[in-house]
């Protein structure tokens, strides 16, 4: 187990998943996070989405304005993360 897993995190995570549409999530969210937070959680998001169909790190920078270092870190966490971005890329493609 991880050190970050925590009783706070559980309830943090449950609080999410009890979330039942975009927007309610959004008002979550917005109380919960700053908006830069939340704009660069979904950047993120969409540099997993491109490095994931192939796109190349100068072309990810160009489309989200992200740091290689940040994109690199994005990769990193595609290649031997968890799963957790793959995760939700595939059930948003599913949805689409």
């Amino acid at each position: 187990m991880n050190n970050w897993h925590t009783q706070d995190v559980d309830k943090l995570f449950e609080g999410i998943l009890s979330l039942q549409n975009k927007e309610e999530c959004y008002k979550f969210f917005e109380d919960a996070c700053t908006i830069k937070e939340i704009l660069e959680m979904a950047q993120r998001l969409k540099a997993a989405q491109m490095l994931s169909e192939g796109v190349n790190y100068n072309d990810v920078s160009s489309a989200t304005g992200m740091s290689s270092a940040t994109i690199s870190r994005v990769n990193k966490c595609l290649t031997y993360g968890a799963g957790g971005y793959q995760l939700v890329l595939d059930r948003i493609k599913q949805d689409d």
